[in-house]
């Protein structure tokens, strides 16, 4: 029985009991939004990992990509970088290996870590056959099915699933666009269904993948083949198009009792990224939302960790649960173990900006707590309540005065030093 279904029975699991403990909410409203759609559970698969909950009243949950590439495949520098995202506050990470032996590195992935683990099936599926010397037509429905129960056997919590990217939405997309499709997925499947003059497997044969969702309780994460990579894209016919097929696989999901998250955009000037999180909230009837940034400009290369923040934030503020995290490396290359830890710390931030702005119970605590202890001039605590310490400390250390712990920023003139006197001087005058 999966977890949504429990949930339709009333039941409160241990995943739910203790992912209630975490959020600070009753269990039995936690699993009222289980079977309703509006949050999934993930993380069960493994006792060593532990269990979220992404959707409505929850935390903003992070997510950071790491894996191989045809170039790149050492498997000790992706378990490196898996460490380091979750030290850094990835709440889970994606395997998006295209290179070396995939299922080992994956397995490995699975053994090592202690959050929810996810991946993109198609890929595997497409290396493996480009492997014996064919190409992404040549993939068949039993290729693109065997991989997700594959990994699902092996304990993914979660998969990216392009099922709503259909034969008559591909025919409308490459045309009118800038970027054209950006989705890695996304191109697999356009490529295939033009080859085969066949409709989308996951989207013809859904039932099937949710038989294996049903079995084995993962959770589909169904992708947003058509996303804009392009600020000019955003917001286009393709986009919302597929968003609307997308809604209509959420609905059959919910009535299997499988859970489902949707993922959105992509790059999304910042004036649009409110219309586009209510719009995917009410097409998809609250269904949790897994946005990649949105970045709000495309001419950041280097920097996009921060255009996918800047985006994240708003996202979160409308309604995103999820956010996929962005590397400065976006666009460039395979990210960098540095890559990773920068790219986490941005998505950190934006998520908690964005649970301020939502105004989720105990959010701004932590603010509160930071910011008595900089009034205090108490560096030590605010270095250690910051979201990245190990930075923080770096920068203050060089930066310290010999007396009265000042920075050299005001030095002798800081205005919270300055302040304090005046406030004691009056006070001893009343």
């Amino acid at each position: 029985m999966t977890e949504t279904q429990s949930a339709k029975e009333g039941k409160v699991t241990r995943a739910i009991a203790s992912v209630a403990r975490d959020e600070g909410i009753e269990p039995e409203h936690l699993a009222q939004l289980v079977a309703e759609g509006r949050a999934v559970i993930t993380g069960k698969a493994r006792e060593h990992c532990k269990v979220i909950g992404i959707g409505e009243g929850l935390k903003t949950k992070i997510n950071a990509n790491i894996g191989t590439s045809p170039d790149h495949k050492d498997i000790d520098v992706e378990l490196r970088k898996l460490e380091v995202a979750i030290e850094n506050g990835a709440d889970a990470v994606m395997d998006l290996s295209t290179g070396g032996d995939i299922n080992d590195t994956r397995k490995r992935i699975l053994e090592k870590s202690t959050v929810p683990v996810g991946t993109v099936p198609i890929y595997q599926a497409v290396v493996e056959v480009t492997k014996k010397g064919g190409n992404v037509e040549d993939c068949t429905v039993d290729d693109f099915f065997d991989v997700v129960r594959n990994q699902a056997m092996d304990g993914v919590d979660f998969m990216t699933i392009h099922a709503g990217l259909t034969r008559e939405l591909s025919r409308r997309v490459v045309a009118k666009r800038v970027a054209g499709v950006v989705s890695r997925g996304g191109s697999f499947l356009l490529q295939w269904m033009a080859k085969n003059k066949s409709e989308n497997p996951y989207y013809q044969y859904f039932n099937r993948l949710l038989d294996l969702a049903e079995e084995f309780d993962f959770v589909i994460s169904l992708g947003d083949g058509l996303r804009p990579g392009a600020i000019a894209d955003a917001s286009d016919s393709a986009q919302i198009g597929e968003l609307v097929v997308i809604g209509e696989l959420v609905e059959r999901a919910r009535k299997r009792g499988v859970g489902v998250i949707v993922e959105g955009p992509g790059h999304v000037p910042l004036h649009e990224i409110p219309s586009n999180m209510i719009m995917e909230k009410a097409i998809c009837k609250g269904a949790p939302f897994y946005v990649l940034g949105p970045l709000v400009t495309d001419v950041a290369p280097g920097y996009d960790h921060i255009t996918s923040a800047i985006g994240g934030a708003v996202a979160a503020w409308y309604g995103a649960d999820f956010l996929c995290y962005v590397t400065p490396a976006e666009h460039l290359r395979l990210p960098s173990i540095d890559d990773v830890r920068e790219g986490v710390i941005a998505a950190k931030i934006a998520a908690h900006a964005g649970d301020i702005a939502k105004r989720l119970k105990g959010a701004s605590d932590w603010d509160r707590e930071l910011s008595r202890a900089r009034a205090g001039l108490d560096w030590e605590r605010e270095i250690s309540l910051s979201m990245d310490p190990i930075r923080a400390k770096s920068m203050y250390d060089p930066s310290k005065m010999d007396s009265e712990s000042l920075c050299t920023m005001c030095g002798m003139f800081c205005a919270i030093r300055g302040s304090k006197r005046s406030m004691e001087e009056n006070a001893g005058k009343v």
